[in-house]
């Protein structure tokens, strides 16, 4: 059985919508995830950012103006009246629940309710609009299967429990459509895997049914060797390993979720990345297998800041580093990059919520200097320990740009350098001119 994940572009209008069964074949047994219809997200977190600031004329405004795009969205993907009588329930009972948020105690809680009406909507009018052209399918509710611990990480045999009963009732059913980024916690609300989630469902699913192969579409044609936006002359990779597909997806790669490697890595569930708009490109392979030697990618993760720690008590000094470490550990605060001297350690985050909290605790151990505006450059291929020349020729693509930090060896498979935000575009072109 595959698992196939579609992207909001690629339900984002009445004709994609459409197009999506010269992609799906109702033959092949399939669960097929959808993300919500492109921009219905954002305008959610919208409806819910006036209701938590109590503002409810702008909420009540902004739901009338999604509720108008459904409205027009219906009309185009239903032909029959009936049919196009069965969306008007499906937006008039998921809207009428926005509004009526307004009449209730707001809190995290209700918003989260709210982002969850986005994969409702397009899975539940996708499933009429198979009716409607007699092509059988059965909706599965996520939130009779997905779940999440209380440190909020998904529940893999949950899953599996949970899935395969409903499955194992509908043995003559071919097609399955369910609901990507929405969850429920460990209380059991309503909760989410957060933006981008869509991916780490279909990975989810994958491991929990133990599927043949997962497939994420989007509008691009797999993974590229650079940034496709900035960088002119960029090309699919054929293959990657799990290892070099995590490393690029969490260091920028938009194509796919950070996370979205890891369960189906556990399982050995091969996942490949495709083009809704291309459905014949080959994409990319994500697997266990990889071709070894050589540097595969480029990525860059914007929004870092760089802090370090100068103090001269931390020659020889035993546990300085943990100490350090638990000041982050604190503030839940994930650490990207590190090097370290013998009177200073630099390191990057990318959430700075605490930051103010965090550099408080961290002047008790020297003098602390902050630079804002960074960006981890992510180089990415088989580096393993008896591997030579790769670094060099790193370095030597950007021997005209500062470096900040220079991150080598933790993993067989990047390369990674932190350099400033306004010297992005040039380091991609270069290193991208250089290596490829």
């Amino acid at each position: 059985m595959k698992v196939l994940k579609f992207g909001g572009t690629s339900v984002g209008s009445p004709e994609r919508m459409k197009k999506l069964l010269d992609i799906i074949n109702p033959a092949e047994r399939q669960i097929v995830v959808l993300s919500a219809v492109s921009g219905t997200t954002n305008s959610l977190v919208e409806i819910g950012n006036a209701y938590l600031e109590g503002d409810k004329t702008k909420a009540a405004s902004l739901i009338a103006a999604l509720k108008n795009k459904y409205e027009d969205f219906i009309k185009e993907l239903f032909a029959k009246p009936e049919y196009l009588q069965q969306g008007r329930e499906v937006v008039d009972y998921h809207f009428a629940l926005l509004s009526g948020l307004a009449n209730d105690l707001f809190t995290n809680i209700e918003q989260k309710i709210i982002l969850a009406q986005g994969e409702l909507l397009s899975t539940t009018l996708y499933h009429v609009y198979l009716k409607e052209i007699g092509v059988a399918s059965v909706l599965l509710p996520a939130l009779d299967f997905m779940k999440t611990d209380e440190d909020s990480e998904p529940i893999v045999d949950y899953i599996t429990s949970h899935l395969t009963p409903l499955l194992d009732k509908h043995p003559d059913n071919k097609l399955f459509i369910t609901q990507g980024y929405i969850c429920r916690n460990s209380f059991g609300e309503i909760d989410n895997l957060r933006r981008g989630g869509s991916d780490y469902t279909a990975s989810l699913i994958g491991a929990g049914i133990r599927s043949e192969e997962v497939q994420i579409w989007t509008d691009i044609d797999g993974m590229h060797n650079n940034d496709p936006r900035i960088v002119k002359g960029t090309k699919p990779i054929a293959q990657l390993s799990f290892d070099e597909a995590a490393e690029l997806a969490y260091f920028g790669a938009k194509i796919l979720h950070p996370q979205s490697v890891f369960p189906a890595q556990k399982y050995k569930i091969p996942v490949r990345l495709l083009n809704t708009m291309e459905p014949d490109a080959q994409g990319t392979l994500i697997s266990d297998a990889s071709e070894k030697d050589g540097i595969k990618s480029i990525a860059a993760k914007d929004d870092i800041t760089a802090i370090k720690i100068q103090s001269s008590r931390m020659l020889l000094a035993h546990g300085f580093l943990r100490r350090i470490f638990e000041v982050f550990e604190r503030y839940k605060t994930s650490i990207d990059m590190i090097t370290t001297s013998e009177v200073a350690v630099s390191l990057t985050i990318d959430d700075t919520t605490y930051l103010d909290d965090i550099t408080k605790e961290l002047l008790k151990f020297g003098s602390v200097d902050i630079d804002k505006n960074q960006t981890i450059i992510c180089v990415v291929g088989d580096f393993g320990a008896e591997k030579h020349g790769y670094a060099a020729r790193v370095l030597e693509a950007v021997k005209h740009i500062p470096i900040r930090m220079i991150s080598y060896g933790g993993s067989d498979h990047n390369m990674s350098l932190l350099v400033s935000t306004g010297d992005k575009t040039e380091i991609l072109r270069s290193l991208h001119n250089r290596l490829f």
